[in-house]
């Protein structure tokens, strides 16, 4: 399904700005260009655009509450300056499974202040040596790095997600 009939149909009777969250996992984008979305979804904090084919964010609307991007297993490797520009308020990016090789192209994101969760699984940048501690070096404001901390600590629950009032239902596998 094409990413704008998706957006049309997540809607369902609401108008932009009462979506918080929107969901269009493997829909397909033309051109590899998010299409449809617009800065009247002001509201929105979560946005997942998973398997969509991308290759550019260059046409992401100015989002100031988004704190939740999802953008893996596309094919991105360039251009994240517009993050910073459209995203003041990101917290969380999930760039799994893209065409990432290099540190440079992560430079961008020192201008992301309020980013705290950086996922780069299955990247090419992952391969370079000391790229841990390379990535925590550029990315001061990072706490995670691939879920797992400067320490080496795995993030909890609450910590890796924004959705800090649905906490309470991840409980059952801290039984003892």
């Amino acid at each position: 399904m094409e990413m704008k009939r998706r957006i049309h149909l997540e809607l369902r009777n609401r108008t932009p700005s009462d979506v918080r969250e929107l969901v269009l996992d493997n829909c397909r984008s033309t051109e590899g260009k998010i299409q449809g979305l617009t800065e009247e979804f002001v509201n929105l904090e979560f946005l997942s655009l998973i398997n969509v084919g991308l290759v550019s964010v260059a046409n992401l609307p100015k989002l100031a509450k988004l704190k939740k991007l999802e953008l893996s297993d596309n094919r991105i490797s360039s251009g994240l300056d517009v993050l910073a520009e459209k995203l003041p308020n990101l917290r969380h990016l999930n760039l799994s499974g893209n065409k990432l090789k290099d540190m440079s192209t992560l430079e961008p994101l020192k201008k992301l202040e309020n980013l705290k969760s950086l996922d780069l699984f299955n990247c090419e940048v992952t391969n370079l040596n000391d790229y841990r501690e390379s990535v925590f070096k550029l990315l001061p404001q990072l706490t995670y790095l691939d879920g797992y901390d400067i320490e080496d600590r795995e993030a909890s629950d609450s910590d890796g997600e924004v959705d800090e009032e649905d906490d309470d239902d991840d409980d059952e596998d801290d039984g003892m």
